[in-house]
């Protein structure tokens, strides 16, 4: 494979939010701690040593050993498990939904960027041991953004009528769907077959393909693990005070011409049992679930969230925080919009008493595989014109192919020259004429742009086979005008080069915030 790559801001797939971010504009940065440089993690390794209770490491080892119990775990994953209890061992995570079959390929990206961003640590850190982990977001309750994927140009979607938290629901019947997939797809066909939630599932599979680089998998949804976050269930359902804190930093952000992402409620909890993640309201004598006969005094919902803590399920505006808190944790690596609604929370994260991570954009990339390299060396384009809008490339491609001169700019421009010194000519005259001739002039030159219009559209059929060569490269990397990495499985690659995830790791780098484009050696 080669590597090549192209500025962030030069594929125009980006928000200037986040490009503003990983530009350090001075504007944002106290929206957030301390940016993504291998030298900030000096401070941030400190800040969170002081922090993070040893009885937290305790319970945090304990509950993933048997999280991972019957699993068979590779060395490395056994070692960073039994290290997780020691003070000079904290965490890169990221984090995602439960896509069947992994999804697009970002999930794979993310969990390659969390893997290299430790290896990079680890050589300007030595005394420390860094362990990247994959945070399953297994109280999710959305089931349909989870149940597809496409896989050499065809969708395929799993069928359940499962409800509440998709970490929950039984994945047997996506064996079936396995059986129907092109190419080997074991390590998926045996997760789902063996495991009794698509939550282990996934972890048996992430386990599959990422355990030899130490990956550690976690799933939140555990009563142990939500025993360390009451103070805040509590905090919010009696004081709303994350709905202000947040408010205040979007009212910020809005001034600086910034759009925020999330939003907080008064209740930033979902009340969380079998088939049910409803949200939680505060009603005039208690607390209600949305859409369910449940109610609860103050009483009753204050014994809930010290006996039954996992029936509290937070949502996007308190998972970050519980993460940070259950994790000796120094950087989340997201995507943008993920980094983005991150500085709106530093507020929460301050009044919890607990260390805002660093934002570590996720490596972001394009794959061509032999095929499209060859189109791509014929059809003589730059890279970065390939994220033009396809309309836009066509034009750009024929302006600069074409043997003909396509363009009446110089004569658009004397036509305006000549008619405008002909309107003040007649307006001298008869100043009633000005508007007749001003009508006369419009006319001229839409006819010389229409004209133009119609000589590209004539060199456009000319170049018709080129054309669609370049519309074929445009859209294997842009299926469906949605860029690859957020549209096509891995398995398009891996299937045919099982090393693909390990070339990944060797070419990606995780500090250079730029998008990667990986194409075939010579």
């Amino acid at each position: 494979m080669q590597l090549h790559k192209i500025a962030l801001s030069e594929t125009r797939s980006f928000s200037s939010f986040f490009l503003d971010y990983i530009s350090q504009k001075d504007s944002l940065k106290r929206f957030y701690h301390r940016f993504p440089l291998i030298q900030n993690f000096k401070d941030q390794i400190t800040e969170k040593a002081s922090s993070f209770p040893q009885n937290n490491r305790k319970l945090l080892s304990k509950v993933l050993k048997r999280q991972y119990e019957g699993l068979k775990i590779s060395e490395q994953v056994s070692a960073n498990l039994q290290s997780l209890n020691e003070v000079k061992t904290f965490t890169v995570t990221t984090g995602h939904q439960l896509n069947v079959f992994t999804g697009p390929l970002y999930f794979i990206y993310k969990i390659v960027t969390v893997i290299n961003t430790c290896k990079a640590l680890k050589k300007h850190y030595p005394e420390f041991n860094f362990i990247p982990v994959y945070w399953m977001a297994s109280e999710d309750h959305d089931y349909d953004e989870i149940k597809s994927f496409r896989l050499r140009g065809k969708k395929y979607s799993w069928e359940t009528n499962q409800t509440g938290a998709v970490g929950r629901f039984d994945p047997n019947t996506l064996s079936t769907l396995a059986d129907e997939l092109p190419g080997d797809v074991s390590v998926f066909k045996n997760a789902y077959a063996k495991s009794n939630t698509l939550a282990a599932a996934t972890r048996a599979y992430v386990n599959e393909l990422f355990g030899k680089e130490g990956l550690i998998v976690v799933d939140a949804d555990d009563r142990d693990l939500k025993s360390l976050f009451t103070s805040v269930i509590h905090d919010d359902l009696f004081q709303h005070l994350p709905k202000k804190l947040v408010e205040d930093r979007n009212k910020e952000l809005e001034k600086l011409g910034y759009h925020p992402q999330v939003f907080a409620r008064d209740i930033n909890f979902f009340y969380f049992d079998k088939g049910i993640r409803q949200r939680i309201e505060k009603t005039g004598n208690g607390f209600s679930v949305v859409d369910s006969p449940l109610r609860f005094s103050s009483q009753e919902i204050e014994s809930l969230i010290s006996t039954e803590p996992e029936k509290f399920s937070p949502n996007v505006i308190l998972r970050p925080l519980y993460q940070e808190m259950i994790l000796p944790n120094l950087a989340y690596t997201g995507g943008p919009a993920e980094v983005v609604y991150w500085l709106q929370l530093k507020g929460v994260f301050d009044y919890f008493n607990t260390p805002f991570p660093i934002l570590m954009p996720r490596n972001f990339a394009a794959i061509m595989d032999r095929p499209a390299w060859k189109k791509f060396e014929k059809i003589g384009l730059e890279l970065k014109e390939l994220f033009e809008e396809k309309n836009d490339l066509f034009n750009h491609w024929i302006a600069k192919n074409s043997k003909a001169n396509l363009s009446l700019g110089n004569e658009l421009k004397e036509a305006r020259l000549i008619f405008n010194r002909a309107k003040d000519q007649a307006a001298q005259i008869d100043p009633t004429l000005y508007q007749h001739a001003d009508a006369v002039t419009k006319r001229m030159i839409h006819a010389l742009e229409t004209m133009e219009h119609k000589m590209r559209r004539a060199e456009k059929r000319k170049q018709e086979d080129k054309l669609r060569q370049v519309e074929a490269l445009k859209d294997f990397l842009f299926p469906n005008g949605s860029p690859q990495e957020r549209t096509d499985n891995f398995l398009n690659f891996y299937q045919e080069d099982p090393q693909f995830i390990q070339k990944l790791i060797t070419f990606f780098d995780p500090l250079d915030f730029k998008f990667n484009v990986l194409t075939p050696d010579e």
